[in-house]
């Protein structure tokens, strides 16, 4: 069965029974049909929160298709209450650009799904929606000011880093001009697209902490400058009031169930490789707020997304995660040990030996932050018995212990002991999150410190366009933000090539972004787009729809 099918043979629970079983009144969630609801944040209680126990599920270098972060982090959350324990899983809302491009969607796979999968992969509850909607209003009243010369405030239309979104792969769009067709069209200038999850919308209403914070942050939007120089912000134009109300709805989060009928939290959904790569602060507060034990995962290999998460999210949400699962599958590993793509579900124990290396880079890594992790062994059914076992001793001569997690083809059946491995962690009291960096230290020191640390690089190379960056990041007061590094997924390298573990190699900063709304500054490492583009067989013209309105084909 695909995991669509599966999905769908499923009777799910209405919305009322999920949030009962959480001991919240059917009468203060907002439904949305039958399946979903709005959660109010006054549920959120920081005194039930400091009790509560977070599980953050990241992986090692991510082959093209990825590794399951989802799927185990599903799992792991049925594991946990196959075992007796109150558990919520919280994730990120899935981008239509990748649903319907190559990489699917974002609900899991097999029988560890969250549920309406449809609906999660598609519309949802309108969120992407309402932060597109935000963002492109914030680009319509900046070409108005342009364009009204009585109301002006002289915003130069050279220096503005604002562009339009849209939820969609769409490769034509990276790059236009607007206004054209005379001056009643507005001033021409170059202009271009991102897709929705890169918004720095997106990024703040992940940060947010309520409805007021998330009015202040989208009025600090930098946009540009003046004539004469002075920066420009989204409250300059007058413009955060009017987004926040677009995002009224969207600052909620949203609950749904797994196929066993848990309850499961999705919020937000910033990608990894270009933003901070995880769900809202507020909906991983909100589970905490809810159950005794909270799984969250963050985006990409823990090199972008666990990074991020403990170095910037846990910061701004004054969060402290416990335990940390690094999911590894056997198909990655022998990608890192020189396979092909047609060669990875082919068993072959010297490649995964090589490429074990690349794992044992996380680790160390992991062990930085204070945090010891399970390694999760996401199983394929081109496993050999030889290759997981190999990879579970070598973890356990590295003091690592390490969980064939079944989740997949068995749901929480197969990841109690995934679950077990992770209670007993965290129960030892052994892990001491402590972040990587100082936000005080100069924002140099601080990539540095990313990239020699984490990445294993020998140094940081700066282009003239970086080191005018740094000036900008002094003279606009951003030295104390965290960093956000947006650089390839493919490699702990700036060199998508460089799997395994790379060493005697330096990292190139080609420029800086700013996410001040957000509250972090974001160097670029090569060429990292923010709007992708179709493959040439796009995943959606596999799909179908009868006339029942039943889906085919969506994964």
């Amino acid at each position: 069965m695909t995991d669509l099918e599966i999905a769908q043979s499923v009777t799910m629970k209405p919305i009322n029974d999920i949030a009962a079983r959480l001991g919240v009144d059917a009468d203060i969630i907002e439904q949305y049909g039958r399946y979903k609801a709005k959660l109010p944040l006054s549920l959120i209680d920081e005194n039930k929160i400091a009790k509560s126990h977070l599980i953050l599920v990241t992986a090692l270098t991510p082959t093209p298709a990825g590794e399951g972060k989802t799927t185990v982090s599903i799992g792991l959350n049925e594991g946990l209450n196959k075992i007796g324990k109150k558990s919520i899983v919280v994730l990120r809302e899935p981008s239509l650009g990748p649903v319907f491009g190559i990489k699917g969607g974002a609900a899991g796979g097999g029988h560890s799904q969250v549920v309406p999968m449809e609906d999660i992969n598609l519309h949802f509850t309108g969120d992407f929606a309402a932060i597109e909607k935000a963002n492109n209003l914030l680009a319509a009243l900046i070409d108005n000011n342009i364009q009204d010369k009585k109301r002006s405030i002289g915003i130069d239309p050279r220096t503005i880093i604002w562009k339009r979104v849209i939820d969609m792969n769409d490769r034509a769009l990276r790059d236009i001009v607007i206004g054209l067709g005379g001056t009643g069209n507005g001033v021409p200038r170059q202009d271009g697209f991102n897709i929705t999850a890169a918004s720095e919308i997106m990024a703040i209403l992940c940060m947010s902490k309520n409805l007021e914070d998330l009015k202040t942050k989208l009025g600090n939007i930098f946009i540009g400058y003046t004539f004469d120089r002075q920066p420009v912000y989204a409250r300059d134009l007058n413009a955060e009031n009017a987004m926040t109300i677009l995002l009224k709805d969207a600052i909620k989060p949203n609950l749904v169930q797994t196929l066993e009928g848990n309850p499961a939290i999705i919020h937000g959904g910033p990608f990894a490789n270009i933003a901070q790569g995880t769900n809202t602060i507020i909906a991983t507060k909100m589970g905490l707020s809810l159950g005794d034990f909270v799984v969250t995962e963050a985006g990409f290999g823990a090199d972008l997304g666990a990074e991020k998460f403990l170095d910037i999210k846990c910061g701004y949400g004054n969060l402290k995660p416990e335990a940390l699962v690094l999911v590894a599958t056997i198909r990655a590993l022998r990608h890192h040990g020189g396979a092909t793509p047609d060669q990875y579900n082919e068993p072959n124990l010297e490649r995964v030996q090589k490429g074990f290396e690349n794992l044992e880079k996380h680790i160390e890594n992991s062990k930085k932050f204070g945090l010891t992790p399970v390694v999760a062994v996401n199983n394929f059914y081109s496993d050999s018995e030889e290759e997981v076992n190999w990879v579970i001793e070598k973890c356990a001569s590295l003091g690592v212990k390490a969980v064939l997690s079944k989740g997949w083809a068995e749901g929480g059946n197969g990841t109690a002991n995934l679950a077990r491995a992770v209670v007993e962690v965290i129960e030892s009291g052994e892990n001491n999150f402590k972040p990587l960096y100082d936000w005080n230290s100069p924002m140099k020191e601080k990539i540095e410190t990313i990239a020699k640390e984490i990445y294993g690089a020998d140094g940081v190379d700066f282009s003239s366009q970086a080191l005018a960056g740094l000036r900008t990041i002094d003279k606009l007061g951003l030295n104390n933000l965290p960093v956000c590094m947006a650089k390839t997924q493919k490699s702990f390298s700036d060199n998508e090539k460089l799997i395994g573990r790379p060493r005697n190699f330096r990292i190139t900063v080609r420029e800086f972004e700013y996410a001040v709304g957000a509250g972090f500054v974001i160097p670029i490492l090569g060429n990292m787009m923010r709007m992708p583009g179709l493959p040439s067989v796009p995943a959606s013209e596999g799909m179908t729809i009868d006339g029942n309105g039943v889906i085919t084909g969506l994964s």
